[in-house]
Parts: structure tokens; C-alpha cells; sequence
């Protein structure tokens, strides 16, 4: 791996183009969670929908779980730093989803499913990540794999970085996951204090990360914990470096613009209104989720 080091090398770095305060939320049953990234963003982030970061040590904030819901048009990606949850759908899938653990659920033209806590105390700590699908992908069968942490592939810089490569690639390390069209990178970084970490991005892919534990710095500006750093676009950068000033944690995450319309009407994201219509029809009448 040190003989290609090099190659990974990033050039001129990305910029912090603002950062994000989530919003504090609850969804499901009430599960408390911090929305990064908010409905206003979607064309800026564009192909991704939504953030939750969700991470409490009371259980009335999260033992309710989400019951039975609707999704249509997009894939979900479920980061559980830690904690237990069960999820069940109605193809019939079922999966345990444990402490550094993910799942990969494309939607597509339907599925009703529930994640519900399979613990009575401690802490629940996680990610949910909502990424579009291209309008040719939308109405495609539902699909999910989960992932244990031991499946997930890993690297270790020589400084002593380490990365968790859950979609895309990093250095070399092709992560569990690949999308054609929508090419997410999806990495869990562990900076020890005084690393410094380069991950290449394309240029007219769109970026952002989000700091869960310490603080970094990004061409002098820092992000502190708990907030998420939107990328500047620059088409001269070819990645991001970027420098711990403390321990720190943070995802990292890009993706290739789809730039479709986007129509959001709660669980369902479609490119139309009348998409959504006929989403919310087949809902009300059992046709969405069925058994093929």
C-alpha cells in the first residue's frame, strides 16, 4: 500500500463552502434525532436527500423505534455505531443490525418495513442516509444487504488513520458497496490527534462530511463536533485533505449529481407530482410492498 501512496495524493484541496447545525427532530415513534441534512439542501447535495444523526444513552429517546413505514425511490443507508437494531420488511426480510454495522436498502418501487431497538438500555448511536435513484431506477424491485462490521473493508494510513470504506473506494480499497450512476463514497474516518487524511474526490461530484467526535480543519477552517462541512465545488480541486486537531471521527461522503427534478412527499421521492399520487395510491391501496 505505501507504494502507491502517492497516487492518492490530492493536489489542491477542497474548501468548506458553510457549515450545517442539524436540526433536533424525532421521527418513527419519537426517536430523537439531529437532521444534517434538511430538504433545503437536496439540490446542493444533490444525490443525496437526507442525514440523521441519532446518538443517546436514554432509551425514551429511541425505544419506541420505527414502526411499519413506507419508502419509494431511493435507497437508505443505515450506520449503527452502536446499538442493536432489528429490521423487518414486508418481502419478508428480516436483519440484525449491530454495533458498527450497515445496511444497504434500495427502496425502489416499494417497500413497508419497521427498525425497531433490540436493547433496553445503553447507546444508540448511528447514521441514516437517504440517497436518490436516477428516474430509470426508481420503480426497480427493493433490495438490502446488511453488512457486519467484520465485512466491511478497512485501510490504516501509515499515520495511523483509519478508514471504514462503506461505499466507493479510498486508497486503493474498494468499498462493500458500488452504485453506477449515483458513485457514492461513503467512509467512517478515525483521525488520531495530528493526522492528516487525503481522500480524491471528482471534481463535479458533490461533498460534505460531518464531525461525530472531536474537531478538524479543512484549509484553516475548522468544523467542530457535531456539525456538518458542505464542500466548496471547485473545479481545480481534485480532494479533500483534511487535519486533526484532536482526536476525531467524521463520514465523509460524495456523489455524482443525478440533477432530475425532485418531488418529496414524506417516505416517497419521485421526480413528479403525479409519481407521488400514484406512490401514495398504491400505499393506501396494499399494492405497495407486496410479495412479487
Amino acid at each position: 500500500m505505501s507504494n502507491n501512496t502517492h497516487a492518492h495524493a490530492v493536489t489542491v484541496s477542497r474548501t468548506v463552502e458553510r457549515l450545517v447545525t442539524g436540526q433536533a427532530t424525532s421521527d418513527g415513534a419519537g426517536v430523537k434525532l439531529n437532521r444534517v441534512l434538511t430538504q433545503d439542501l437536496q439540490h446542493r447535495l444533490d444525490p443525496f436527500l437526507m442525514l440523521d444523526a441519532f446518538g443517546s444513552d436514554k432509551p425514551d429517546d429511541y425505544i419506541a423505534g420505527f414502526p411499519d413505514h413506507p419508502h419509494r425511490g431511493f435507497e437508505t443507508v443505515t450506520y449503527m455505531i452502536a446499538g442493536r437494531m432489528l429490521h423487518r420488511d414486508s418481502a419478508g426480510h428480516e436483519g440484525l443490525l449491530q454495533n458498527g454495522g450497515v445496511q444497504w436498502m434500495t427502496a425502489g418501487n416499494g417497500v413497508i418495513h419497521s427498525e425497531i431497538p433490540q436493547q433496553e438500555e445503553g447507546v444508540m448511536e448511528g447514521f441514516q442516509l437517504w440517497l436518490n435513484l436516477h428516474s430509470s431506477e426508481k420503480m426497480n424491485a427493493p433490495w438490502y444487504r446488511d453488512f457486519q462490521n467484520d465485512q466491511l473493508p478497512k485501510l490504516h494510513t501509515p499515520a495511523g488513520v483509519t478508514v471504514t470504506v462503506i461505499a466507493g473506494a479510498s486508497h486503493g480499497v474498494q468499498g462493500a458497496v458500488t452504485r453506477e450512476i449515483t458513485q457514492p463514497l461513503y467512509l467512517d474516518v478515525h483521525m488520531p490527534q495530528g493526522t492528516r487524511f487525503e481522500q480524491t474526490l471528482r471534481a463535479d461530484h458533490n461533498a460534505f462530511l460531518y464531525v461525530y467526535r472531536g474537531e478538524v480543519t479543512i484549509g484553516g477552517q475548522t468544523v467542530p463536533v457535531q456539525r456538518m462541512a458542505i464542500l466548496a465545488n471547485t473545479a481545480q480541486a481534485d480532494g479533500v485533505v483534511i487535519e486533526a486537531s484532536a482526536d476525531a471521527k467524521l463520514i465523509l461522503i460524495s456523489g455524482n449529481p443525478l440533477k432530475e427534478p425532485i418531488v418529496q412527499y414524506g417516505p416517497f421521492v419521485m421526480n413528479s407530482k403525479d409519481e407521488i399520487y400514484q406512490a401514495l395510491s398504491d400505499f393506501r391501496d396494499g399494492r405497495l410492498g407486496e410479495k412479487a
